[in-house]
């Protein structure tokens, strides 16, 4: 059981439109997050942590002084805060610009409008991170776990990593692309017991990983989760197809994560 509840929370909230303010504030408050801190810009938000550190930032995507990209690329380059959950709420639909959220390691993304529940299962998932719980399998001592991670974004590699970690896997090799990855694991086989990739890498894609490893080295045994952006239902098809054993959407989720694992080790 997590030690921390949803209305422990301390949220900064940046949120230049005072009427969306007013309407995430009330969602907050149906939950009984209570401490929470308004500001309206990207700057009031730096100034902010300066001064103290809250479990978790909502931020709107168009700021008056900055886009929550360039905030959260601020926000993970501090050592200090680079911890801190980031949720993004926006009515933005390109997927070239929330891409970029969500290679940086976001918590969620909520579209504006959003459900309550959607953004009730973001606070959870927010838990999940603050609070961690390791993942207790029947069949595996999770600390034994050698797990391979592929991907080129330095940000994601390092919010992958972190969730792993919590869950209680220590044992991480990480690789910056499908080549890189197709080659540690052609080393040595039996190093790993699960694989973690992106789709969408330069060099050699998650997709063709996947197919020199299952083809190529004849390896129908590794489990390989592929965590990905990416929402084209043929291409999402074809990685099915190349023999991935599951696909978690970034953000990269607890819960789903853990439910995944459960799956590939716990299997009959």
């Amino acid at each position: 059981m997590h030690s921390v509840n949803i209305c422990d929370l301390a949220i900064l909230l940046i949120e230049p439109s005072n009427t969306q303010l007013k309407v995430i504030l009330q969602h907050l408050l149906n939950e009984g997050v209570a401490n929470i801190e308004g500001v309206v810009s990207g700057k009031d938000a730096i100034n902010s942590l300066q001064h103290h550190r809250p479990d978790l930032i909502i931020s709107s995507l168009y700021l008056p002084d900055m886009t929550a990209i360039e905030l959260i690329g601020q926000i993970k380059h501090d050592e200090s805060l680079s911890q801190i959950p980031f949720m993004l709420i926006s009515s933005e639909s390109s997927f070239q610009i929330l891409d970029a959220i969500r290679q940086a390691g976001v918590v969620a993304i909520l579209p504006k409008p959003f459900a309550h529940q959607d953004l009730k299962n973001a606070l959870r998932a927010t838990i999940e991170y603050i609070d961690p719980q390791e993942i207790d399998l029947e069949h595996y001592d999770i600390r034994n776990v050698r797990v391979l991670v592929v991907d080129d974004s330095n940000l994601a590699r390092k919010h992958i990593c972190r969730v792993l970690n919590n869950m209680g896997i220590q044992q991480i090799t990480q690789a910056v692309d499908g080549q890189k990855g197709a080659e540690l694991f052609a080393r040595d086989q039996d190093a790993f017991d699960l694989i973690v990739t992106d789709l969408n890498m330069p060099i050699m894609d998650g997709q063709a990983m996947i197919q020199y490893i299952r083809k190529d080295l004849d390896n129908a045994i590794i489990p390989i989760l592929m965590v990905t952006s990416e929402d084209n239902e043929t291409r999402l098809s074809n990685v099915y197809k190349a023999g991935v054993s599951g696909i978690c959407d970034k953000p990269f989720d607890p819960q789903t994560v853990k439910e995944m694992l459960f799956r590939v080790f716990e299997a009959d």
